[in-house]
């Protein structure tokens, strides 16, 4: 392997780790800690039915235990957030609120970074057969990171969904691709759990990814109006573009880290 792929691979794993931002508060949900809730957030939860704020923590649904009373909780959170301005649109969505790996409650997705819930992220990092890799440009209309280089496939598990099926549903939606043409794909993995500020909150976020060499037929096609263009690229001008800042994190890692294994393997 060499060195400056590691160095590389070992700056964006750095910078994938942040503290929690300045005057953020432990969230706790029906009494189990599972997130970090912005000094913004805080202000526009403070005194609202079921949320309590003291100097250190934020809870939502103290006495409740998991379960539609407390969704109910959440939902409002949600709508509080909303109104004061503190997310970056509403995708009506629901996301698992989880403690550790078990599920709290559900929220809306817009409403997870300002609290800091923990979300998972599955990605498919595509090959063709002469080693080049299928890479998509995010759509300008994008709340996050619009207009940059990802991996072909990449996007959030809602609640209750297996991840495995999450990422099949990814591939249809974003690249077109169908089960069969994912019959030669690798089981998903954990690479490593994010934790970043952004402008919004904050992203606590595994990220698993799955690779796949795709037939030499196959003709990636966006179905979901997300991603503006999908192209190939070789290995070296994708390293470029990433030490460039063209790629997002999330996915710089996830090819870095595709790409030291595939080197290490010797199928590169």
């Amino acid at each position: 392997m060499p060195k400056q792929l590691s160095d590389l691979y070992a700056d964006l794993c750095a910078r994938a780790q942040q503290p929690a931002p300045d005057g953020a508060h432990v969230l706790y949900v029906a009494g189990r800690r599972c997130g970090w809730a912005t000094h913004a957030a805080c202000d526009a939860l403070r005194d609202a039915p079921g949320i309590a704020c003291d100097e250190a923590a934020l809870h939502i649904g103290a006495h409740l235990k998991p379960g539609a009373e407390l969704n109910a909780v959440l939902e409002n959170t949600a709508q509080l957030l909303r109104q004061a301005n503190c997310l970056r649109g509403w995708r009506d969505e629901l996301l698992d609120v989880m403690d550790g790996n078990e599920p709290v409650g559900v929220i809306e997705r817009a409403a997870v970074r300002p609290l800091g819930l923990l979300t998972h992220a599955v990605h498919l990092s595509a090959w063709t057969p002469d080693g080049r890799m299928w890479v998509a440009r995010r759509a300008l209309s994008k709340s996050t990171d619009p207009g940059m280089w990802d991996t072909l496939v990449g996007g959030l598990a809602v609640s209750g969904e297996d991840l495995e099926l999450a990422l099949v549903r990814e591939c249809g939606e974003e690249a077109g691709l169908d089960p069969h043409h994912l019959a030669r794909r690798t089981p998903l993995r954990t690479i490593l759990r994010i934790h970043r500020r952004l402008p919004e909150g904050y992203q606590v976020e595994d990220v698993l990814t799955s690779t796949c060499v795709l037939a030499a037929d196959a003709r990636p096609a966006n179905r979901d109006g997300e991603v503006m263009e999908i192209a190939t690229l070789d290995v070296a001008t994708v390293l470029r573009q990433i030490e460039e800042g063209e790629f997002t994190l999330e996915a710089a890692l996830v090819i870095v880290e595709d790409i030291m294994q595939r080197r290490a393997a010797g199928q590169i």
